[in-house]
């Protein structure tokens, strides 16, 4: 019987996740015929096909699903494994790993970590900064320990607790054709607004999927003038008279200096939360206990 490889392990969801060679030996920083003669040591050894291969690049086979399932669950052990064994060596010392959405690092949560660093001066602190489907998956394979994502994904795998509450805000210039509509209102309902042009974020990112949500649910569809990739870039192309944008809370802060106009939705989906997930019944570490304590003993819900 073979050992148990957990780089080829790495790499075969690696290659899974991203269907490309290129891309999967880019990340791990390696050869590109190193990733292929791993794959295809493994393939001989097991005398299985595990990546239908296309020049469009590679894809799962069912064997293959199979495969990298349990290789999953083999490598969540090993990371399981050393949480618990860094506890039992050190008792105070040991590390944090965070996936982190863009909305979390433009909120409350530099702050946090900067208290949590002093209180915890011997934990090193790894983060990752990726959308929310990337930091479940991260979470899933035991490559991070904690992961702070946006609150409309499916988190039946996981253990959730409220981070930071994240209202959706509408932003308009103040010669906009939606600025009458917006001026001096505390809130202001979606089709109100879902008319004008819109200058859309990270296409089919956890914002924009709301959004199209809920236009779909209204009936309606959301018109695009354009799309960015980064939250300074919405607020400049609103600024300039493209469209109306969308932003959460954690991200009010890139309108300081400019004169848009910002209201919040008024429809209860619009309310939405920032979330704290851990693998359901993953053991704790002292690093990670402390860290979702401080969570915990500072999150403020708004009204």
């Amino acid at each position: 019987m073979q050992q148990f490889d957990s780089v080829t392990a790495r790499l075969i969801l690696v290659l899974a996740e991203t269907g490309s060679i290129g891309r999967a030996a880019e990340r791990e920083g390696i050869a590109s015929s190193a990733v292929s003669r791993r794959v295809s040591d493994l393939e001989g050894r097991l005398d299985v096909v595990l990546f239908d291969r296309s020049a469009q690049g590679v894809k799962l086979t069912p064997a293959g699903q199979i495969y990298a399932e349990r290789c999953r669950g083999v490598l969540r052990e090993i990371a399981d494994l050393d949480t618990v064994m860094a506890d039992f060596a050190t008792g105070n010392r040991g590390s944090l790993r965070l996936a982190c959405t863009s909305s979390a690092l433009s909120g409350r949560l530099p702050e946090l970590l900067a208290v949590y660093t002093q209180k915890q001066p011997t934990i090193a602190l790894e983060i990752q900064e990726l959308g929310a489907a990337k930091g479940l998956t991260a979470l899933e394979d035991g490559r991070c320990d904690i992961a702070i994502v946006s609150d409309n994904y499916d988190f039946s795998r996981f253990e959730t607790r409220p981070f930071e509450d994240d209202r959706v805000w509408v932003i308009a210039s103040p010669d906009h054709a939606a600025a009458e509509a917006m001026a001096g209102k505390r809130e202001i309902p979606f089709h109100g607004v879902l008319a004008h042009e819109t200058v859309r974020m990270h296409l089919n990112g956890a914002l924009d999927r709301l959004l199209l949500d809920a236009a779909h649910k209204a009936g309606q569809s959301l018109s695009e003038r354009v799309s960015v990739e980064s939250f300074p870039a919405l607020v400049r192309m609103v600024e300039a008279g493209f469209g109306i944008g969308f932003l959460r809370s954690t991200s009010l802060h890139l309108l300081a200096g400019t004169d848009l106009l910002s209201v919040p939705l008024s429809e209860p989906w619009a309310r939405r939360q920032l979330l704290v997930a851990r693998r359901t019944h993953s053991p704790q570490s002292a690093a990670m206990k402390s860290f979702l304590a401080l969570c915990e003993k500072t999150y403020r819900p708004t009204a």
